[in-house]
């Protein structure tokens, strides 16, 4: 069999009943985490264009586009979730797959579980199924061929797996929306132009979005793709794509970011945070890293929320200088701080041949610091949020009312969270419409 179509009659077949309740928590737990990720992103330029175009584009229909008053089509509102979602960098990843799921894969499984009225346990496993497509084509790419970690090259498999799902499509239905997907989903750039990576192009996840629902319901209208676009086994490993499936669930994987910076970063600014004693001045600062962090734009004095986002220079001067709380998330007016921008230009980034085979498994980093006493060292690993030092409930909690703390009242984040805890029972619909019924209440930073 194609394994494209092993993979689709996994989706297609996969008991809802069979879907582990620890399998449950984490993705009830994810959400909550894209939402927050959400309430901070919403007011970001990046959000207002992709919400402006999804009216414009996608028109007016009965989809919610979270946290505020407009509603657009499946794929309209999709894409501008996913935008706001993925906008501050501050949303789940996958180490193997070196790149983020959630941001695509929720936003299209809760637009056609809406547009459906789709179950709690139906919505559930198609998320979780979402999740598996798109991480087990990620991984399975071994890394001398992957010419960009971009997640829009892989995550619309995911928008499409779950969308397949909630329409009740067959095996053969959704093999076929999986290679749509594969097929025509965003090229988005290549190592070579990570400049682009500075600019609201970022990932490419939400046009991934788009062409994994919309592969979905031109595969119900009988729209046919080539079924054997994995069945390269020098571009795809089979045994990854295919094996055990339902034995584990990759979405059970996924790591949770505590700043609002490419993930490459977070392991320094981790040894910063841990180091880093008020009131000292910062005589030099070291970074060493893996070989593929130095593909970051990494610009000193980047002039987007983007730019910084990419940037070890400035995100690692930010954390030096006003604590993990300036990353959660990073507001407009640091890209100015004259002391951030000062120090940042005095930042000292070189990988190490001590971790030149440590990506995409691992994402670890070296700092030296000297505060006035000589320098001092720290190595990270596995930086916070990682499924080797993972982020509790109460710590995810924790971040969703800090990064959403400037868009949205208290008493909006305290439903959230009830509502999270009370998914199983209450199913989604609640929570839609709470998504739906409160807007902003601080300007758009465009």
């Amino acid at each position: 069999m194609r394994a494209i179509s092993e993979l689709a009659n996994f989706v297609s077949s996969y008991p809802a009943s069979e879907l582990p309740a620890a399998t449950r928590r984490t993705i009830s737990l994810l959400i909550l985490d894209l939402i927050g990720a959400t309430a901070a992103g919403v007011p970001s330029p990046l959000a207002h264009a992709a919400r402006k175009a999804a009216l414009e584009a996608y028109g007016e229909g009965l989809i919610s586009i979270w946290l505020t008053d407009n509603h657009s089509s499946v794929v309209g509102a999709a894409m501008a979730n996913s935008a706001a979602a993925s906008a501050l960098d501050i949303d789940d990843g996958h180490r193997g797959a070196g790149g983020h799921p959630g941001s695509g894969v929720i936003p299209a499984a809760l637009a056609v579980a809406q547009a459906v009225d789709a179950s709690v346990s139906e919505t559930m496993v198609a998320i979780a199924l979402g999740y598996e497509i798109a991480l087990r084509i990620a991984s399975s790419r071994p890394v001398e061929t992957i010419d960009t970690y971009a997640s829009g090259r892989w995550v619309g498999y995911g928008a499409a797996a779950a969308a397949c799902r909630l329409l009740g499509l067959g095996a053969t239905e959704t093999a076929h929306a999986l290679a749509i997907a594969g097929s025509e989903g965003p090229i988005v750039f290549l190592t070579a132009t990570s400049k682009f990576e500075g600019s609201t192009i970022k990932e490419g996840i939400p046009p991934a979005v788009v062409a994994g629902i919309t592969a979905a319901y031109r595969a119900r209208a009988a729209a046919t793709g080539p079924l054997d676009l994995l069945d390269d086994n020098d571009r795809f490993t089979r045994h990854v794509l295919t094996d055990n499936l339902g034995s584990s669930w990759e979405v059970q994987k996924c790591y949770l970011k505590p700043y609002a910076c490419c993930r490459y970063i977070h392991a320094a600014i981790d040894a910063i945070l841990a180091m880093r004693r008020d009131g000292q001045e910062i005589r030099r600062l070291r970074i060493e890293t893996f070989p593929q962090a130095m593909r970051l734009a990494n610009e000193r004095a980047p002039s987007t929320l983007e730019g910084g986002q990419y940037s070890f220079y400035f995100s690692c001067a930010l954390a030096t200088l006003h604590g993990r709380e300036a990353l959660q998330p990073v507001q407009l007016e640091r890209l100015t701080d004259a002391r951030v921008l000062d120090l940042a230009a005095r930042i000292e980034l070189e990988p190490s041949p001590d971790f030149a085979s440590s990506f995409p498994a691992e994402t670890p980093a070296r700092v030296v610091m000297d505060q006035g006493k000589g320098p001092e060292e720290r190595i990270v690993r596995h930086p916070l949020g990682d499924v080797a030092s993972p982020l509790s409930a109460d710590q995810v909690a924790e971040k969703f009312r800090s990064i959403g703390r400037e868009n949205v009242h208290p008493r909006w984040q305290d439903e959230i969270l009830s509502m999270i805890g009370n998914l199983e029972t209450t199913g989604f619909r609640p929570l839609l419409a709470t998504l739906s019924s409160h807007r902003i209440h601080s300007r758009c930073l465009c």
